[in-house]
């Protein structure tokens, strides 16, 4: 039973989770991350079999003050329809039979790769709220980076607030206002949301290992998740992006990222209409720390609160989601 290709899990895969009394250690994941965003975006049933079509007003009636005797010329609004589409993001498990009965631990094993995959997938969606980008790659959904990528010339410039970092060593900071109204997540129509994962037992695989005509009995288990956003109103979300993370660790040329925060809260239409929420990478909330330490004189404005028995930070009532996904290599936003 050795290995038999890169995607199907071989002898020594099994060895090296076996505790010396033959039952399964627990694995330390050191590939895990943190990615708040994806347990706070309020999901919904789309309208559509692969998405939302929603409408949008772009512009207003004509109205005027008119005098006795004098009419006025009749108007009408403008509206715009714009449809956001849902991608598959799917994973397969194959585990020969004989491997994952060893020692008669065939849940528990099975359990520990299902863990991996659920933990990858969550990865890959948190990434792809922000960076994806269905112009490039048609069978992603279209992130917020895509949406917000120029600090002028763009309709919605106004709520990229550029950190004036340069170079490719840029990270950015967002402001979500979450709402059924401005951002939500979205699942097909008819589908179920959330994470789907589905065991079909054991079945036979065929041309096992890359060997024509070979078959082979696997534990097989498919996990998916159909998913996408909706930017309903591009007002309730604001990006600060060139965050040079070289300067602000070294705290030379730094990105201020109070100041920075402040403006993004301002850019928000009506924060009573939303569930607004900062995120950012780890670095970017370690400095964000440090400098409300040296700003402590003059009153910081990072405090701690307890949500469900959790102490989470937050940034002038607004809490503040740690996200691993948030890259420290954007090119720079111009």
């Amino acid at each position: 039973m050795s290995t038999i290709n890169g995607s199907v899990a071989s002898l020594t895969d099994h060895v090296k989770r076996m505790a010396p009394d033959g039952s399964i250690l627990s694995v330390v994941e050191m590939l895990s991350q943190t990615n708040e965003i994806i347990e706070d975006v309020p999901f919904m049933e789309g309208n559509l079999p692969t998405g939302h079509l929603t409408g949008i007003r772009t512009g207003l009636p004509s109205v005027a003050w008119r005098l006795l005797n004098s009419g006025s010329i009749p108007s009408k609004s403008r509206t715009a329809q714009i449809t956001e589409h849902c991608g598959i993001l799917e994973a397969w498990s194959e585990v020969d039979v004989d491997l994952a009965s060893l020692n008669g631990n065939t849940a528990e094993w099975r359990m520990s790769e299902a863990r991996a995959f659920l933990e990858a997938m969550s990865q890959e969606a948190a990434q792809t709220v922000f960076y994806g980008n269905s112009g490039t790659a048609p069978e992603e959904f279209t992130g917020l980076s895509a949406r917000y990528s120029a600090i002028s010339g763009a309709t919605n410039a106004q709520n990229v607030i550029t950190g004036s970092g340069s170079g490719s060593d840029n990270s950015s900071v967002w402001l979500c206002g979450w709402g059924e109204q401005s951002l939500f997540g979205i699942f097909p129509k008819g589908s179920t949301a959330g994470l789907q994962h589905n065991d079909y037992g054991e079945q036979t695989i065929e041309n096992a290992g890359g060997v024509t005509g070979a078959r082979m009995r696997v534990l097989q288990e498919r996990m998916q998740w159909k998913v996408g956003i909706v930017l309903k109103d591009w007002r309730y979300a604001v990006r600060i992006p060139n965050i040079d993370i070289s300067n602000l660790v070294a705290k030379s040329s730094a990105a201020d990222l109070t100041e920075l925060m402040i403006k993004a809260m301002h850019r928000i239409p009506n924060m009573r209409a939303c569930r607004p929420k900062f995120y950012m990478n780890r670095t970017c909330l370690e400095m964000l720390d440090i400098q409300r330490r040296d700003d402590v004189q003059v009153g910081g404005q990072l405090t701690y609160e307890m949500v469900d028995g959790v102490s989470r930070p937050s940034f002038r009532g607004i809490g503040i989601g740690v996200c691993d996904a948030l890259l420290e290599t954007e090119a720079t936003v111009s």
